[in-house]
């Protein structure tokens, strides 16, 4: 029998009855693009874009590709969100604090001074309230988020100087990401928000004195020990870094079900690839910037106790005054304290125990 007179005739039922499929409408394919605020030499950072555009192509079949660019090819690395704003690229991969500039609550969607480490951010964001919150933010922005990366607790930095005491800090010039210059500031010192890949010029021409990246892994990769001898640990302004995929509201909302389906699981595959990836290669970096020379350095606890001081009393004053704020951190400070309560017992304990052993 001809297969085009029975489907005419029989209908549907009896196509299924003579066991002949009917057509399947192939998927439109979906072709975005994304805009990094990372250059491409960091294979950890940068990187996660990467893997989380290979899994939307790997689980979609090939019908879901996302182009991957770095900071500066299609957006400035601080242009990216108004660039997922306005439209004219569907998705960026970023750090979030970057523009706290707008409002400082994107620093509360990555890191903030003596915050959450990385697990607790983890927690926050997908089983506590952190989500929500958080999308409800940036939603002002046209913006849907998807947790992407982080780098666990970071290093304190590279100095040209020793840093002793809260003096030492006093007219220091200091590249620092986002939310944590305001700190800085209020202890003395000059922040310089520079992108990472401008930042070992600067160092080494002595724009600045100082510069924070993220940790040994990325730093000995960009050079910084051989423009500064002093590192310092630990990064009190980022117990932890969370990175973000920011999506167009409009585009996102356009994809299939399958598709959003598709995205969210990628975006957790890269969450928590990048860490791993950290905790990984930052303990060989280590080793090999000290066997270069670097001179390692704990910050003193009088610096440390300074910073935790001004960093309470400026949450206290933007609660004061910007509602975005004061709602989301009210709910993030009270995560803090009963997750740090928990780990108190638990994470801290085993941990100093088991780094004072010969291993």
């Amino acid at each position: 029998m001809d297969r085009r007179s029975l489907i005419k005739n029989a209908g549907l039922a009896g196509v299924l009855a003579a066991g002949v499929a009917p057509a399947v409408h192939a998927q439109t394919a979906v072709r975005w693009r994304l805009a990094s605020s990372f250059p491409k030499a960091l294979d950890t950072i940068y990187g996660g874009a990467e893997v989380f555009a290979k899994h939307v192509k790997a689980m979609s079949g090939g019908k879901f590709e996302i182009s991957v660019h770095a900071g500066g090819e299609i957006s400035p690395p601080f242009g990216v969100v108004d660039a997922v704003q306005q439209g004219s690229v569907e998705m960026a991969h970023t750090a979030p604090y970057y523009f706290f500039g707008k409002n400082e609550c994107f620093a509360l969607g990555c890191a903030i001074p003596f915050g959450l480490n990385s697990r607790q951010m983890s927690a926050w964001m997908y089983e506590g309230n952190g989500m929500k919150l958080m999308r409800d933010f940036y939603a002002k922005y046209n913006i849907i988020n998807f947790l992407g990366g982080n780098s666990g607790a970071q290093m304190g930095g590279w100095y040209r100087k020793e840093i002793k005491t809260v003096k030492d800090l006093k007219g220091l010039k200091m590249r620092i990401g986002g939310f944590a210059g305001k700190v800085l500031e209020r202890l003395g010192g000059v922040p310089q928000n520079l992108p990472g890949g401008e930042i070992y010029t600067a160092l080494e021409k002595g724009t600045i004195d100082a510069a924070e990246w993220v940790g040994p892994y990325d730093d000995l990769k960009l050079g910084f020990n051989k423009v500064a001898p002093y590192y310092y640990y630990p990064g009190w302004w980022e117990g932890s870094s969370q990175y973000d995929f920011f999506i167009n509201d409009k585009a996102f909302n356009a994809l299939s079900a399958e598709n959003k389906a598709i995205v969210e699981a990628a975006a957790a595959v890269a969450h928590s690839d990048m860490q791993a990836r950290y905790d990984t290669r930052n303990p060989a970096a280590l080793k090999e910037l000290v066997g270069k020379g670097t001179k390692l350095r704990p910050f003193s606890n009088e610096i440390l106790q300074a910073a935790f001081k001004e960093s309470m009393a400026l949450y206290d004053e933007l609660s004061s005054k910007n509602e975005d704020w004061k709602k989301i951190y009210a709910d993030y400070s009270k995560y803090r304290a009963d997750a740090n309560l928990w780990f108190r017992f638990t994470e801290a304990k085993f941990d100093s125990f088991m780094q004072s052993q010969k291993l």
